[in-house]
């Protein structure tokens, strides 16, 4: 899917969210998709975050 459309999606939904609920409830909406986000590049292996936890480093002797 390109990245244009899925912006479209969040964005509705985000607005969506912003009507109905309120705008606290909005940011929730927005931090939750921020963490599928991530989730699912990790399970793509696109992201690494061992870097950021303090995972094994690749030491060079």
């Amino acid at each position: 899917m390109q990245p244009g459309i899925v912006g479209l999606f969040v964005g509705l939904l985000l607005g969506l969210a912003l009507i109905l609920q309120g705008f606290a409830e909005m940011l929730v909406v927005a931090l939750f998709g921020v963490i599928g986000y991530v989730v699912a590049r990790v399970a793509r292996g696109e992201l690494d975050l061992n870097q950021f936890f303090g995972g094994q480093s690749q030491r060079r002797p």
